[in-house]
């Protein structure tokens, strides 16, 4: 199978076989050694020296924990909203009595700078301000740096905390240095690792907010991770094997290197969106801010998305993902983590020969 979703994402054989070890103690020193590890090579993606937990959990409960940890009901968010995944970010903090203000974007366009500054100022103050970096359903990568910078020149500075699922380990998002406060990513991304896991890095003006923050927490209490953290274990039971193909997997991101990493991914992102063009799909996000790690396309006028879907994968098993919101009818291609230029050769061979019959 050709498993061209925007995750889970194919694995490795060296990750698939680190998974298949027997269980370790997690209480015991062969399980800290590689925790450590883990987390040790996680922050050098994350580029960030603060703390960095890794929770078990999809990257959804990373967000929960992001918002639960630093953030009280009545608090003043601002959510970016790019599609289902900056939307999902909101309504996570509107389910704990978080006053939520909007910035709704363009679907398939980026958020603009400029206009968070604006509502920023004519809304503000906010306690928090929650952006996604890559957003799957449109196939949108935001500019964080420009983004970032809005932020933190705010007065009084909200808290910026980030959605990086489907981005970070692909697309460089250096945390410290954008003054990001608050990083969420999930293992069955960029990371070549299966689902599972969710990473969050918090710094020192989080740890502040936590002291202040009243949310109900108990599985999610970072406190409780960081005490844990200290050497090398988790609060409760992790998920070993998911945490085996992990190490696996960063140990061959650490090797390659991070600018590494990012400049395969422009190129592979780069190739795919050549490979649709020339096949006559129509790239749904704008131009400059398509993403390196998944591709949205829209077929031309008459052709039936769905029975694409379905031949590619009966056919020819290949497994594309649809449109998440219904009112478009969209195809995206994951290309992050373990993917050639040759599993892309062979998706818009296929989309090729099928186009053309149902034309």
């Amino acid at each position: 199978m050709n498993l061209r979703v925007p995750g889970p994402t194919p694995l490795p054989p060296h990750v698939l076989a680190a998974m298949g070890r027997q269980m370790i103690d997690h209480r015991g020193p062969e399980f800290e050694a590689m925790f450590g590890q883990v987390v040790a090579w996680l922050k050098l993606f994350f580029e960030t020296e603060q703390d960095l937990f890794v929770l078990t959990s999809s990257g959804t409960g990373g967000m929960e924990a992001a918002l639960v940890n630093t953030l009280s009901p009545g608090d003043r968010v601002l959510a970016v909203n790019l599609g289902v995944f900056g939307k999902r970010f909101g309504t996570i903090a509107e389910r704990y009595g978080m006053d939520v203000t909007w910035l709704n974007v363009t679907m398939g366009q980026a958020a603009d700078p400029a206009a968070l500054q604006a509502l920023l100022a004519e809304k503000g103050p906010f306690d928090a301000v929650l952006i996604t970096q890559n957003e799957t359903s449109t196939g949108v990568t935001n500019p964080m740096e420009a983004l970032c910078r809005v932020v933190r020149e705010a007065d009084p500075k909200p808290l910026l905390i980030v959605d990086a699922i489907s981005g970070l380990g692909a697309i460089r998002m250096p945390q410290d240095a954008l003054g990001i406060d608050v990083v969420v990513a999930g293992s069955q991304k960029a990371w070549m690792a299966p689902p599972g896991l969710a990473f969050i890095s918090f710094n020192g003006r989080a740890w502040q907010a936590y002291e202040k923050a009243r949310c109900p927490r108990f599985y999610f209490d970072l406190g409780s991770a960081r005490r844990y953290g200290q050497r090398n274990q988790t609060p409760s039971t992790p998920n070993v094997p998911a945490l085996y193909a992990l190490h696996a997997s960063l140990e061959l991101m650490a090797q390659e290197g991070v600018q590494a990493v990012h400049d395969r991914h422009q190129r592979i992102g780069e190739y795919c969106r050549d490979l649709a063009v020339e096949a006559g799909l129509n790239l749904y996000a704008a131009e400059g801010v398509r993403s390196n790690t998944v591709t949205a396309l829209t077929l031309p006028e008459g052709l039936d998305t769905k029975w694409m879907l379905d031949e590619l994968r009966t056919r020819y098993g290949i497994v594309c993902a649809s449109g998440r919101d219904p009112s478009v009818d969209m195809i995206r291609v994951g290309h992050m983590g373990y993917v050639s230029e040759q599993d892309l050769d062979e998706v818009f061979a296929a989309m090729r020969t099928l186009m053309a019959e149902m034309m």
